[in-house]
């Protein structure tokens, strides 16, 4: 397990607003882990969860590459 992350924490590192965070559990787009009542979130996990939501480069674009390629 990586470094554990709080809600205010995971909102930065995505740049986004706390309550995205909150309606994304509510809504089960992202997991997850309740310790008390602080959810917290693996950044490995949270890492892997952003590669799998990568949009493939365009194959007619032959010679470029996406973000991962390189």
């Amino acid at each position: 397990m990586g470094k554990l992350l709080d809600v205010n924490e995971l909102a930065d590192y995505l740049k986004l607003d706390k309550q995205t965070i909150y309606n994304w559990l509510h809504k089960k787009k992202i997991s997850g882990i309740k310790v008390g009542r602080v959810w917290r979130f693996d950044k490995d996990r949270v890492d892997e969860w952003l590669r799998s939501r990568v949009v493939p480069a365009n194959p007619e674009n032959k010679g470029e590459k996406n973000l991962f390629d390189i």
